[in-house]
């Protein structure tokens, strides 16, 4: 299981608030079937294959330009782990039973 942290920051808007282009990036997201998680701070996904994963990220990046941004800059943080099998719930699941 691949997993990767996404942050779309569109650049140059006439607005502090980002949430319109958060909530196409995620749109987006949504339709390529790809599973993911939003947080205050960027977008957690997952896929089985690099190739996926690099269509959603894409996509993504894609709506918040047709959002209106002029320019936009994409933040990707990759975990590829190969020896298991491990998805987001797994790596949180994890940590919390270390805190028990």
């Amino acid at each position: 299981m691949i997993t990767a942290e996404l942050t779309v920051i569109p650049v140059g808007t006439s607005s502090t608030s980002l949430s319109n282009y958060v909530a196409a990036a995620v749109l987006a997201l949504d339709k390529t079937g790809i599973k993911y998680k939003i947080s205050g701070m960027g977008t957690q996904i997952e896929s089985e294959n690099m190739e996926d994963l690099f269509k959603a990220i894409a996509s993504a990046h894609e709506a918040v330009i047709k959002e209106g941004a002029n320019r936009v800059s994409t933040s990707i943080k990759i975990d590829d782990r190969r020896d298991t099998n491990r998805g987001l719930s797994d790596k949180v699941a994890s940590v919390k039973k270390k805190l028990e």
